[in-house]
């Protein structure tokens, strides 16, 4: 799943009248660069939900035949926050554990390394799985502590400081159980409490991550991509 519902306030005036997923970088949408590396690592039934000019994304990406993958949308009427967009468009996705990428970034994660824990968790207790890069200048406290491959509260061995979630995490079906569709539930306290249960493991990722959320970001983005795939 993509999750695309976002309004991007920070990024206007851009978003007035694009959805900030659909905003180019390197000559791509965002959207494109993460189907395109969800294709070559096997994933082609891909959800992708929206709120904020949406129709703008269904008509660009339509079906996902032009990108080899299938293509389904999650309609939401305002943004349902994560949780809540997610927990709306199960229906939709066939499986009990699947992937989540937050379609305002971009990373260069393979997505093929998500096969153990789609596994695991299929077979197993945990809840999540979480991506986690070096913390960006902007948000230098970072979100989660990795300890020994697992997401802790409290680690029991000495650990570097706390990691930034990247955005991309593998969850189970049960994370959701308690999450009403079509109603806004954000997903930090369902992470919290499979990290208090024991229930989420983790891995730090530390290529090439960039959270979009301003327009120099982008526009850096844009020129960083541009002179890359020039050389």
């Amino acid at each position: 799943m993509i999750l695309a519902a976002g309004r991007g306030e920070r990024m206007r005036p851009l978003t007035d009248h694009t959805p900030k997923p659909l905003l180019p970088a390197g000559g791509k949408p965002l959207l494109v660069w993460h189907i395109e590396r969800l294709r070559m690592a096997g994933f082609t039934h891909i959800v992708i939900n929206h709120a904020h000019l949406g129709q703008q994304i269904e008509d660009a990406l339509g079906n996902g035949a032009a990108f080899g993958v299938s293509i389904e949308y999650s309609r939401e009427v305002s943004a349902l926050e994560t949780a809540g967009g997610i927990a709306t468009a199960l229906p939709l996705i066939e499986s009990e554990v699947f992937p989540v990428v937050n379609g305002d970034i971009y990373c260069e994660f393979d997505f093929s390394r998500l096969a153990e824990p789609l596994a695991r968790l299929a077979a197993g207790r945990d809840q999540a799985h979480l991506v986690l890069v070096d913390n960006p200048p902007h948000h230098p406290e970072g979100d989660f502590v990795l300890d020994a491959g697992r997401v802790v509260g409290s680690p029991l061995t000495p650990h570097p400081s706390p990691l930034t979630f990247s955005g991309i995490g593998v969850y189970h079906r049960a994370l959701f159980a308690h999450t009403m569709a079509a109603e806004k539930a954000p997903l930090a306290p369902l992470l919290r409490l499979a990290i208090d249960a024991g229930r989420a493991s983790g891995e730090h990722y530390s290529g090439q991550w960039v959270d979009v959320g301003t327009p120099a970001r982008l526009a850096a983005l844009d020129e960083e991509l541009r002179q890359h795939h020039a050389a």
